[in-house]
């Protein structure tokens, strides 16, 4: 039987910070012994196996304050009215606007609610939407993205709505790329979401790679001309003819190769992979860049460091409600588009101290990398996704999560997912977190090498993913100190299903109606540790423990 939400609840413990309240942590018992896996990553962090290096995910390598930018505008002062009375959202994206132009800066929303019959959008680096807190300012919006902008299609066809699984009634994305896509839309054409375009064409080379391997944190290039300390560049690996990068990312051997990979075209249009870094320093030809490969660099698959879009960085939203109107959830793939907030090719970006009600889907990184999500919670009656991470996203944060219970019963053709990941994204954490409902939604796509640590979940959920999409799990996922409260398997459980994977000190959990076959044949390579004792072994936290090993 499920617990009660009483029951769940009185398991956490509250969370410091603004919203002490509302937010709470997992409450495990003190570990009583180190993991045998943690001992062997400790000796090959970088290149372990199994469980991948995330030490340095989030905003600004996981910085733990988020920068706090000057003051340059007041909502209020902009004609934002705090009693509800009129709509703000012309003002806020005026203050928002304007800070941009005038370099960046944080526009500040005193305590009231806000009503906005548009959504809020941060096109320019450098700017924060600052609340009072997430109790004492609110955003109430009054209408979804498909009236505000229009009907947004699948690029797989049918009459699924990709806000669904895209955009956000706040929604942060570089302003030329915002425009081009909101175009886009209106004349229901497929939309550019990621680094360099869904044709793949939208990019420039600054110079090839020379072999390495994952967890090199050096490269050598042909041509440094072009770049510079501080420089944000993207790794692109493109596929060959046999899928070599495809086996790679499921980690090599007899099951990859054996695997049909041609059939799988949502997936293979996931390739070539992207992953945004900055570079660290530049010495001759050898480029040292923010964080370890997550792959290697084979001569086969072409590998460039390329311009990719110019992202949006250094912005953010803090402090406060957004709450949409309540309306039903949608049947499944039918979303309007009450969605929350969103990231999309940004990197260095953070949402803190944030809450969505009453949405379709609650926090978005779609292209994003190392943002930082910390103390948001998701609310109401109930969201599709409410988190999804999609397009290539990679190293980022998700921190002192919530996702509430819902307050009404699920409408009859609703889907429920939970924490999402997909389309190759890599190298993302989930870390302190409680999910009244939901599940691991691993959504297909093969995500790699992503953890999830130190969670309750009332699992709840189930994941989704086309066919087309292909394998459920790349290599080296990592599920550490998971309590599963009412004892249902449901991708929690992964070292029968994910190859070259770490399953430690989770509950004892059974299968349910979605049971999931391997996609790969032949060993898995799989390890699990101290099953059936959640939060038994030390380090309570993966991430944490990743943080405290230092920094190469």
């Amino acid at each position: 039987m499920a617990l009660s939400r009483r029951q769940f609840v009185g398991g956490a413990v509250a969370v410091a910070g603004a919203t002490t309240a509302a937010m709470a942590t997992t409450g495990f018992a003190p570990p009583t012994r180190p993991a045998e896996l943690w001992q062997e990553f400790e000796a090959a962090p970088y290149t372990h196996p199994r469980i991948p290096y995330v030490g340095r995910a989030g905003a600004h390598g996981g910085a733990r304050r988020a920068p706090r930018p000057r003051v340059v505008a007041n909502a209020l002062t902009h004609g934002a009215t705090p009693d509800g009375s009129t709509d703000s959202a012309p003002a806020i994206n005026r203050a928002l606007a304007e800070a941009g132009e005038r370099g960046g800066g944080t526009v500040l929303l005193p305590p009231g609610t806000y009503r906005i019959d548009d959504y809020l959008r941060i096109g320019h680096s450098g700017v924060v939407l600052r609340g009072a807190g997430s109790g004492r300012t609110t955003l109430l919006a009054t209408r979804h993205l498909t009236e505000l902008i229009g009907p947004y299609g699948s690029r797989y066809g049918g009459e699924k709505s990709s806000w669904s699984w895209a955009g956000g009634l706040i929604w942060l994305s570089p302003q030329a790329r915002h425009t081009s896509l909101v175009a886009a839309i209106r004349d229901r054409a497929w939309p550019f979401e990621g680094w360099t375009g869904n044709r793949r064409d939208e990019w420039s080379s600054l110079t090839t790679v020379r072999p390495g391997r994952r967890g090199d944190r050096t490269v050598t290039v042909d041509d440094p001309s072009a770049l510079r300390r501080g420089r944000l560049v993207v790794l692109r690996l493109a596929d060959d003819a046999d899928h070599t990068l495809l086996q790679h990312m499921a980690g090599d051997g007899p099951g990859p190769r054996a695997y049909v990979w041609d059939d799988k075209t949502k997936l293979t249009s996931y390739v070539p992979y992207e992953w945004p870094v900055r570079i660290a320093a530049v010495r001759g030809r050898t480029v040292t860049l923010e964080r370890p490969l997550p792959l290697d660099t084979r001569p086969e698959w072409d590998p460039r460091l390329v311009s990719g879009a110019e992202a949006l960085t250094h912005s953010g939203v803090v402090g406060l409600t957004l709450e949409a109107v309540e309306t039903p959830q949608s049947p499944h793939l039918l979303d309007k588009g009450f969605n929350g907030v969103t990231f999309q090719c940004a990197y260095d970006c953070w949402a803190e101290d944030v809450v969505v009600r009453h949405v379709d889907n609650g926090f978005g990184l779609v292209a994003a990398s190392a943002c930082t999500l910390r103390r948001t919670r998701v609310e109401g009656r109930g969201s599709h996704h409410p988190y999804f991470c999609r397009e290539g996203a990679h190293d980022n944060l998700v921190e002192d999560f919530r996702i509430a219970a819902r307050t009404v019963p699920a409408p009859a053709g609703t889907q429920l997912h939970g924490i999402n990941v997909e389309g190759l994204s890599s190298h993302n954490v989930w870390s302190r977190g409680v999910m009244e409902m939901g599940t691991f939604d691993t959504h297909r796509g093969m995500p790699f090498a992503n953890v999830r640590t130190e969670i309750t979940v009332e699992n709840n959920g189930r994941h989704g993913g086309d066919a087309s999409a292909g394998p459920l799990y790349g290599a080296r996922f990592a599920h550490w100190n998971v309590t599963v409260t009412n004892g249902r398997a449901g991708l929690v459980k992964i070292d029968t299903i994910a190859p070259y994977s770490a399953t430690v000190g989770i509950s004892e959990v059974r299968e349910f109606d979605q049971i999931d076959v391997p996609d790969f044949t032949g060993e898995l390579h799989a390890r699990v540790e101290a099953y059936g004792s959640p939060g038994s072994v030390r380090p309570a936290n993966l991430y944490e423990a990743q943080r405290a090993l230092g920094r190469r």
